[in-house]
């Protein structure tokens, strides 16, 4: 079942990072705690031709999303960290920040996961979004429709029209372009 848990505060749990010169620990609130954060969840890394489409949207977004007051853009899931950033540099994703959900206890905090063990994925996360101010949930976009469709509530343009429907967005065409790219590689 998920929920929308807006009005609460983000799930309180500590991810394990990796770096090129070692690893740390990284709690909810360095992640959250006094800032504007937009959060995203994808089914997985290198999952086509959905994940791609939904990353991407959110990095050729970042400029107006900072624009409109967001500290930050993270794409959470239930992944290993190694995963996670070979599929950033092979998106070209420079303007999101990668947060392995590894033993998914984020997700199940948020009660967005699901069981896709039938399609040999295990366990996944459900595809969101999410406004977070100063750690407290905001604003959940919860996809209803499926894995198998585009993603219609969690996408960039979606999360910046709540946040400022006035907001300058970056050209259609760029962000169409960048897609196109990841379709065809599929």
């Amino acid at each position: 079942m998920l929920f929308n848990h807006e009005g609460h505060n983000v799930p309180q749990i500590t991810f394990r990072m990796f770096t090129d010169v070692g690893e740390y620990d990284l709690t909810t609130a360095d992640l959250f705690d006094c800032k504007t954060v937009v959060a995203f969840s994808v089914l997985g890394a290198f999952v086509c031709p959905y994940s791609p489409i939904q990353l991407l949207g959110y990095n050729e977004y970042a400029q107006a999303f900072r624009d409109n007051g967001v500290d930050d853009i993270l794409c959470i899931s239930v992944n290993d960290p190694f995963s996670l950033a070979a599929w950033a540099q092979e998106e070209g994703a420079d303007q999101v920040r990668f947060i392995p959900d590894v033993n998914g206890d984020f997700t199940r905090g948020l009660g967005m996961m699901v069981n896709l063990s039938n399609l040999g994925m295990g366990y996944r996360s459900w595809r969101y979004s999410m406004l977070v101010k100063d750690g407290v949930i905001k604003k959940m976009f919860v996809e209803r429709e499926g894995f198998e469709a585009m993603p219609v509530v969690s996408n960039a343009e979606t999360m910046l029209h709540y946040i400022n429907p006035e907001a300058e967005k970056p050209e259609q065409m760029a962000v169409l372009m960048q897609m196109w790219r990841t379709m065809l590689s599929v």
